[in-house]
């Protein structure tokens, strides 16, 4: 196991450094950045002073050199204006839009998303699985209709019209906070079980209405896999060997339709941050989306491109959480150095 998960680290490095290529030539294609963009302008106006500023920011950060070099001086193998001075040197930048580093931005919001999306995972799969497997179980009664009915309204509700609604109506029936990370009182306050009580509490609205759609597809389709496997012939033989209904369905068939669940985990968290930008937005969340759409806007190519860079990398370590995973779960999957993975 452990020489598999090198093996892998040492892909995802490679992987991770094509997408850095990628990312980098992407947020590049729109003509000029947030420097000149603010040169031309200032042109415009005959700020001499600030365009000086701006001319000597573009020479600092190197991007005043092809887009070849500016990358390569982005990530730290090439030497800029103070030498060696990138990612892999622990150098992320800096954010012009808002004339910070990028570490500075990103770790205000940073731990907010993860902690958040973390949460959603579980309220996704705590009420997904349960939700689905009772429906499969219990086909054609009430509590599938119930199960169905609750999918049903997660997948057809917008998530910002789901945001307004519990906005409201949570806080006037039980007073749940609107909007925001933490009550203001606690704001650049440090950690303490008031504050984290608050946190918490300001994270209810936002995982209900992040999580539902999710956790309403994944009953759906659990329901329909785990369906499937009860229809097998070693569910019945199970049972005719006087195996309990409940082991007969915990043992093999339960386990069998998790496998795709486990698999989605690679995909579970960048799919939270990237489509939870609009809800972010209505409840004022400090979150990570909104700072990367402004930053895609304003062409803040440095900023933008650390978090993009991020995601990615998230989305590749989850991949190898869920291959781990599934190998735990599935006995017929081995991680072995022939098959280089669990898919």
């Amino acid at each position: 196991m452990l020489a598999y998960i090198l093996r892998r680290c040492v892909t995802m490095a490679g992987t991770l450094a094509v997408i850095s290529v990628l990312i980098f030539a992407i947020i590049n294609l729109p003509e000029g950045n947030y420097l000149t963009n603010q040169i031309r302008e200032l042109m415009a106006t005959g700020e001499q002073g600030s365009i000086a500023k701006a001319q000597f920011l573009l020479a600092q950060y190197s991007l005043d050199r092809p887009v070849w070099e500016q990358y390569l001086v982005w990530v730290g193998l090439w030497p800029g204006p103070d030498g060696f001075s990138g990612m892999l040197q622990g150098n992320f930048g800096y954010s012009f839009e808002l004339d910070r580093q990028v570490y500075d931005v990103v770790a205000e919001a940073m731990w907010f998303t993860i902690g958040l999306n973390l949460v959603v995972v579980l309220f996704v799969y705590l009420t997904a699985l349960p939700l689905g497997a009772l429906a499969a179980v219990r086909a054609n009664t009430w509590i599938d209709y119930l199960a169905a009915l609750i999918g049903y309204i997660g997948l057809a509700t917008p998530n910002f019209l789901l945001a307004l609604v519990l906005m409201y109506y949570g806080n006037k029936a039980v007073g749940l906070p609107i909007g925001g990370g933490m009550a203001r009182e606690f704001i650049d306050q440090p950690m303490s079980l008031e504050k984290f009580g608050s946190i918490m509490l300001h994270m209810v609205a936002p995982v209900v209405v992040i999580g539902t759609a999710g956790m309403a597809g994944m009953m759906r389709r659990l329901r329909a896999n785990l369906l499937d496997e009860l229809g097998k012939p070693y569910v019945t033989t199970a049972a005719a060997k006087g195996v309990s209904p409940t082991r007969a369905v915990i043992k093999y068939p339960l386990r069998m339709a998790l496998n795709p669940f486990i698999a989605d985990i690679g995909n579970l968290l960048p799919q939270l941050i990237s489509g939870s930008v609009l809800v972010s937005v209505v409840m004022s969340l400090p979150t990570i989306g909104p700072v990367l759409l402004s930053a895609l806007r304003s062409q803040d190519i440095f900023l933008s491109g650390f978090i993009l860079l991020f995601v990615s990398a998230l989305t590749l370590v989850g991949m190898l959480i869920s291959d781990i995973l599934l190998a735990v779960v599935d006995p017929r999957i081995r991680l072995s150095g022939k098959a280089g993975g669990a898919r």
